[in-house]
């Protein structure tokens, strides 16, 4: 018995309704990715947690890198550049700077999680007070930024709306 995998995503979203946002009673956002994504990623994520653990058991608790200077060159060059995209969506009062922000932010946490994790052996304070002091604050800003921007651009939404109604009403009226 084959099914129509559109069938299935039907039954999905007559389960979980889009969210009571007001760009959704504008434009539900009804794309195929869009659909399949909820689904795939619940489904990757309970399947990552039996991995996770596996891993956590079986991985040795030291290991050599022969790329462990390049890996690191390279993760601070996306940092940057999630920090200078950031910088740029928030002078420029950008839509935009709400994922930038996230990105900045995640990246910012993985940072900390890491250095503290990799410090050399009985010398974990700088990189703690490195996390403690400018890291983690700095993906709380980022992660507030990120709030703030989905805030805003809620209210803009809803400014629309009323204008809307406004015009339609006025459009009655004559």
């Amino acid at each position: 018995m084959t099914r129509d995998p559109e069938d299935l995503f039907e039954k999905l979203d007559a389960l979980v309704r889009p969210a009571a946002e007001p760009e959704n009673a504008v434009l539900t956002d009804s794309a195929r990715v869009v659909r399949w994504t909820g689904p795939v990623f619940a489904l990757c994520s309970v399947i990552l947690l039996p991995w996770t653990v596996y891993i956590g058991e079986s991985l040795p608790s030291r290991q050599v890198s022969p790329n462990f200077d390049t890996a690191w060159a390279g993760f601070d060059v996306m940092l940057i550049v999630t920090l200078a995209g950031t910088a740029y969506f928030a002078l420029r009062r950008s839509r935009y700077l709400s994922t930038a922000a996230t990105a900045t932010a995640v990246l910012l946490m993985v940072d900390a999680w890491f250095d503290v994790l990799t410090s050399p052996a009985g010398q974990p304070l700088p990189s703690i007070l490195l996390a403690l002091a400018i890291e983690l604050p700095l993906a709380s800003v980022c992660l507030w930024l990120s709030y703030h921007t989905q805030q805003l651009a809620e209210r803009r939404i809803v400014l629309l709306l009323r204008r809307q109604r406004r015009g339609s009403r006025a459009g009655r009226r004559t």
